[in-house]
């Protein structure tokens, strides 16, 4: 997305809460560690659509991700790897600060492409650089959770910057998940109708075409894949565990190894009390 001003993002924040995010920052710059801003902050300041929130997102190179809880730790705050292949969190008290690297299906890793498109934008104070809209977009795409669906965000970014973004980059990021950008262009274009120009017309002819042609890995058919895991944690476990389907998570098909695989089943099981 070409930006050239840089933004302010006014969230909804409680003292005390934002004075630990301050903290945070601070010690990251302290530290020269790089790092971007997602999450509802980021949010905001693509689509104005603002509110309160309930935590940071903190997005780290995978390579930065050991310095930065160290740096935290060493300020007296409780850090804690939730998942090895994405997830980290800094907490004071009811607060907490999610250090991202990644994605929890494995499909989206922090690289310096991410870095190299992000947004310069103003938050609590401190001029820091907001995960680009059209990486916002892709982690946002696979969350199709019975508890949480994130097609509405993807729906709000494409309305109000989907003229300004890199969609040739955004294509080239799905790569062989490619069906899920489509399914969303489809829905945008159902939800604002009057709205179509925001995606250029070579995206839905080359995604429909991709469609239209049908050919399948030949792989995926011998391995009987069942992508439905990359979007949801709990909803696909019966095709994969029971159901004689192999996990698209998994490599070769997916990034994850069979341990990643049950970590994530196990936090999920205890988030949702299953």
């Amino acid at each position: 997305m070409v930006v050239n001003e840089r933004t302010r993002a006014s969230m909804d924040v409680a003292p005390r809460t934002a004075a630990f995010y301050d903290h945070v920052i601070t010690a990251l710059e302290d530290e020269q560690i790089p790092f971007m801003l997602g999450g509802a902050f980021a949010y905001e300041v693509y689509t104005d659509i603002g509110g309160r929130t309930k935590d940071l997102d903190v997005f780290l190179h995978p390579r930065d991700v050991d310095a930065a809880m160290a740096a935290l730790a060493k300020r007296g705050y409780e850090t804690e790897m939730k998942a090895r292949h994405w997830l980290g969190k800094i907490m004071s008290g009811r607060d907490f600060v999610d250090v991202i690297f990644g994605s929890g299906n494995g499909l989206a890793f922090v690289d310096d492409g991410w870095f190299e498109h992000a947004r310069p934008a103003e938050v609590l104070g401190h001029e820091v650089r907001l995960i680009p809209a059209e990486e916002m977009l892709w982690s946002k795409a696979f969350i199709m959770e019975r508890e949480r669906y994130d097609g509405a965000d993807i729906a709000h970014l494409i309305r109000v910057g989907g003229r300004t973004m890199d969609w040739r980059r955004l294509v080239d990021r799905f790569g062989p998940q490619w069906p899920v950008l489509l399914a969303h262009v489809v829905l945008y274009d159902y939800v604002f109708p009057t709205e179509r120009g925001r995606v250029p017309d070579w995206v839905r002819s080359e995604l429909l075409g991709r469609a239209a042609d049908g050919t399948l890995d030949p792989a995926v058919v011998d391995d009987h894949v069942c992508f439905g895991t990359t979007l949801s944690r709990a909803q696909y476990l019966p095709d994969v565990e029971s159901g004689g389907y192999r996990d698209g998570r998994l490599r070769p098909h997916g990034l994850l190894d069979e341990a990643d695989v049950e970590h994530e089943n196990e936090r999920m099981r205890k988030e949702l009390d299953l």
